[in-house]
């Protein structure tokens, strides 16, 4: 490689940052975005027919909020109950709309589906950017990985658990949780494969049924049994943590992070949004402050209700809000009918998941960031996807549930290890933009403007101390290790596998997002 084209690699500052001008000219957009993507380095590949609506909606639906906060109940009843469940929920909401509207900010100026991993290699030094570009692609591709994972594990137990509403004394074995995952897996991956130009749709009827599932407020509301005002919203036990009460409500964040965490996986679709410097940012900010006011509308009332948490948690499936919907109700077809309509929003998640994971492995694999990378970076000419990709990014997630054959705590593994690795993923690139002074986003057409600093600013602050949080078990001490958390563990070995290739190929012929290469090469 001559000089001219190396320092062209490394230096991916020169291309030109979009401008607000350049998105809008009266009110309507006139940039070309293939040119705009050319300009980036890479050719259109995948066919633009995503909208703002289906974006919006397929950010919705990996955030799955009454599913995601269903099935992570037992962490917040077990670290604080109600002013857990509540303020958790609160507070994350409110940094969650500072996370996202800095990326927003990020995206707006580089919307292509190499999301993070190209936003940290332009926002950061020449020197640092192809380093910075495989660190941030690593973490935000496990991340997709493992919220894939987890949401799918998450209904596979749900499943299962329904079975208990007839048959109380029935507990299900690890091998019958891990066939429903994969059999979960494996149709979520026929959909993607065969139905993926109905993924416009069924990101759109999502948003719908997630708003019809809010029938479960009112069902809620006829129970025969509801608590006082003073305990849905000031009732705190962390007894059963073992933590001291301050660090136990962190711990119980969890919940709500985990939730509140998928938004910045629909970058990875810039590629198919028709005005993705424009729409995908909306959609980012748009769908966390919904899922905000989705989750205080569903989280509210189950703190009415609540029964004794005593049951909830020692419920064999690890899954206790079958039980509550029984308990409350009265009624095992009532609660049957509730499951239903989470389990509903569990089916739109873990499709669009899978769809979000398999856009970040195929494009980090463009640019040689994975092993094997000329086989998962090729788009299949007859369905127009990148299939390789979407199967390999179900083969990880399906040896991914193998873990569940040695520990119990496997699910809270998969949503602690999502929760911090697409948490990384999310602050390098801001941190790097607030190192260099924001002088990159200074033109954006999703400007923060002289907020932008102090959000920023909150973003990398939460995410480095929730790092830490979120490696702690949910409950001390760690007697045997089905309690221990395995978010550490799983996170070391990914690390392992990126630091192994790093050194043996990336470290020689990994240089980040190689934009324009074929230009540089003609010119020279």
């Amino acid at each position: 490689m001559d000089e001219k084209t190396e320092k062209a690699i490394n230096a991916p500052h020169a291309i030109r940052p979009i401008e607000s001008e350049t998105i809008h000219n009266n009110g309507k957009h006139n940039s070309d975005v293939t040119t705009r993507l050319e300009e980036m380095g890479y050719k259109q590949e995948l066919k633009r027919n995503l909208g703002m609506i289906s974006i919006l909606g397929l950010s919705f639906a990996i955030m799955a909020v009454p599913f995601g906060t269903s099935t992570t109940l037992n962490i917040a009843l077990t670290d604080g109950g109600p002013v857990t469940i509540l303020y958790g929920w609160v507070f994350v909401s409110l940094v969650s709309l500072a996370i996202a509207a800095s990326l927003a900010e990020i995206c707006s100026v580089f919307p292509t589906s190499g999301g993070v991993y190209y936003w940290a290699a332009m926002l950061s030094t020449p020197k640092y950017s192809a380093f910075s570009s495989y660190l941030t692609g690593w973490l935000g591709t496990v991340g997709n990985w493992t919220v894939t994972a987890s949401i799918t594990f998450g209904g596979s137990q749900l499943i299962l658990a329904a079975a208990t509403l007839y048959h109380e004394d029935y507990v299900p074995t690890k091998w019958q949780t891990c066939l429903v995952y994969w059999a979960s897996l494996l149709g979520s991956l026929l959909v993607n494969i065969f139905c993926t130009k109905y993924l416009d749709k069924l990101n759109t009827i999502c948003l719908y049924w997630t708003g019809i599932s809010v029938i479960i407020v009112t069902l809620l509301s006829m129970a025969d049994h509801r608590n006082s005002g003073k305990f849905a919203f000031s009732h705190f036990d962390a007894s059963n943590s073992g933590w001291p009460s301050a660090w136990a409500w962190f711990v119980g964040l969890l919940q709500a992070a985990y939730t509140l965490t998928g938004y910045g996986m629909v970058a990875a679709l810039c590629e198919e949004v028709k005005e993705p410097a424009h729409e995908v940012p909306r959609a980012m900010v748009l769908s966390v402050a919904a899922a905000a006011v989705t989750g205080l509308v569903y989280l509210l009332p189950i703190n009415f209700v609540l029964p004794d948490i005593t049951p909830l948690l020692e419920v064999a499936s690890l899954q206790p809000m079958p039980l509550l919907y029984k308990t409350v109700t009265g009624s095992a077809g009532a609660a049957l009918g509730l499951l239903f309509l989470i389990l509903g929003i569990w089916v739109f998640a873990t499709i669009g998941s899978l769809t979000a994971a398999s856009r970040c492995t195929w494009a980090f694999s463009r640019d040689g960031g994975i092993p094997g990378s000329n086989w998962w970076k090729v788009v299949n000419p007859t369905f127009g996807i990148p299939i390789n990709s979407l199967i390999l990014s179900t083969v990880v997630c399906a040896l991914l549930g193998l873990i569940y054959l040695g520990s119990d705590a496997a699910f809270n593994a998969f949503t602690g290890v999502a929760t911090i690795c697409l948490g990384c993923s999310y602050a390098f690139p801001v941190l790097c933009s607030l190192l260099r002074k924001r002088e990159m986003v200074s033109q954006a057409p999703f400007s923060l403007g002289k907020a932008g600093f102090i959000i920023n600013t909150i973003t990398v602050v939460w995410i480095s101390f929730s790092i830490i949080l979120f490696c702690m078990p949910t409950a001390v001490p760690v007697t045997d290790p089905k309690s221990m958390n395995y978010a550490s563990v799983v996170f070391a070995g990914f690390s392992t596998i990126a630091a192994i290739w790093y050194a043996v190929n990336a470290r020689k012929h990994y240089h980040g997002p190689t934009f324009s290469a074929e230009k540089i090469g003609t010119s020279t």
